[in-house]
Formats: structure tokens, C-alpha cells, sequence
């Protein structure tokens, strides 16, 4: 995201579960020289056209970083899905203030399975500027497709890559999946896959008594509230547990 800021008096727009604001410490500052996100309260963990205009336009002087950039996430970090139309209408309103649109596409593929549209909808067709595509949600090992769609934008990201160590010396085997993931259609049959694993899992735990689905299942993800006993009345040892399942893994993060 860094790639979109020229000079450290800008900034950039999401939404305030996007993974570059509470889980990249700090990424983007450091390698924007100090770039300062601006982040848009959501209550489903999505950008609507209204959060865009109210950050980007809050302020006009000296004293506040000049936004250049807006991020949205597909899917998003709560496994929401922007439709396309959603999609379009942040692209339309980018376009209106000026601003460049990346897409944050770790579940991209994901997106692309739940929705039925081609990825060029989804992207330079809905107003996208830069696609992230992530690899490793969707079974490869490592690495994550740079796709842009506005070339200017480009200038002098390879210098980058290499000053943030992410030129590999050996490049040719973390692109070498990416082009048979894309011939065989691995990428959209591994999202199929993990998207109706999520539905399953779903289903499996409808009616289980302390467990509620908390959010609808849109891509790979569950979220669920799960009841635990109060502290004073736990054993010894005994922990509350949160728990998420993506795909086909079940993710148990502890909770004291």
C-alpha cells in the first residue's frame, strides 16, 4: 500500500478491521516514511461510498495528511463479501475525490468463487487500481500476485520490493505456483472448496447449545460466540475458547 504514497504529508483510507491497521505493526507508516491511515468505523467490517467522503474530505488544511488511497479488503477480515455493485460504487466515488483503490485480496479468490464473477469484473472493471492477490489462503506456500491495473502506479516497485527484502533470490520458484495454479484453475477449485467447507462447518453447528453464528457466511470464514462458564466457576486450568474455522481448519485462539 505503501507503493501509492509519493510523499509522507498523505494518507490512507480503510476500514477499521482491515489487517493493514491492527496487524501489519505498522508496515505502512514505516515504509511510507509515515504516511497516517485513516480509519472509517464500519459495522460489518466494509467501506461504504459515505465512509470514503466523510475521511476524505473531513479536512482540507495544513494540519491534516492529504488522503490519496483507499483500501478495501475482498473479502473482508470478518468474511464479508463487497457485492459488485458495492464494489463499483467505491470505485465511483474514488474516482470522484481522486483517490487510487487497492484491493487487499488475500481471500480474493474466495470473492471470486461466492460471487460467480470474472476477476477482471471484480477489479480494473469495478474501478480497482492494484489488486494484492494472496497465495497463501488458497493452498500455496508462499507469495502474493501484485497486479496493477493503473501502470503510473508501478513506478519504481521493484526498488521497493528489494529494500523491504522481498526480492528472493531464487524468485523463480515462488512465481512457478502462480502460473499452475492459474492454467489448471487450482486457485478457483481450492476457494470452491474451502467456501463450502466453511458452509458446512455452518450448518454442522446450527442449533449447538452456546453457540451462535455471528455473522453470515459469505467466503471461507466462521465466526461464531461461543458460551463459557464464568472465571469463578471454571477448574483449574480451564480456558475460554473463541473459535474461527477457515476453510477446512479449525482455529482455536485462547481466551482467558
Amino acid at each position: 500500500m505503501s507503493q501509492h504514497f509519493s510523499s509522507d504529508n498523505v494518507a490512507g483510507i480503510c476500514a477499521d478491521t482491515a489487517h493493514v491497521e491492527p496487524d501489519e505493526c505498522g508496515a505502512l507508516e514505516f515504509f511510507s516514511n509515515g504516511a497516517k491511515l485513516l480509519v472509517a468505523l464500519t459495522t460489518n467490517g466494509k467501506l461504504t461510498p459515505a465512509d470514503i467522503q466523510t475521511s476524505a474530505t473531513q479536512r482540507k488544511d495544513i494540519h491534516f495528511p492529504k488522503p490519496r488511497v483507499v483500501t478495501m479488503t475482498q473479502a473482508t477480515e470478518t468474511g464479508r463479501i463487497y457485492s459488485l455493485d458495492e464494489a463499483r460504487a467505491i470505485g465511483d466515488i474514488c474516482r470522484q475525490l481522486g483517490l487510487s483503490l487497492r484491493s487487499d485480496g488475500a481471500r480474493f479468490a474466495n470473492a471470486c468463487a461466492s460471487l460467480k464473477y470474472s476477476p477482471a469484473e471484480m477489479t480494473w472493471r469495478s474501478g480497482v487500481d492494484v489488486l494484492c492477490f494472496g497465495g497463501t489462503k488458497n493452498g500455496l506456500a508462499l507469495g502474493e500476485a501484485v497486479l496493477f491495473f493503473d501502470r503510473s502506479l508501478s513506478t519504481d516497485f521493484a526498488y521497493r520490493c528489494k529494500q523491504a527484502g522481498q526480492l528472493a533470490s531464487k524468485m523463480r520458484f515462488v512465481a512457478a505456483p502462480w502460473v499452475r495454479t492459474f492454467e489448471t484453475g487450482t486457485w478457483l477449485t481450492n476457494a470452491r472448496h474451502a467456501n463450502a467447507s466453511a458452509l458446512r462447518f455452518a450448518h454442522g453447528i446450527a442449533g449447538l447449545a452456546g453457540v451462535e453464528l455471528i455473522a453470515p457466511v459469505e467466503a471461507n470464514a466462521v465466526f461464531l460466540s461461543m458460551g463459557c462458564a464464568r472465571r469463578a466457576d471454571r477448574r483449574p486450568g480451564q480456558r475460554c475458547l473463541r473459535s474461527r474455522h477457515v476453510g477446512r481448519v479449525l482455529r482455536l485462539d485462547s481466551m482467558r
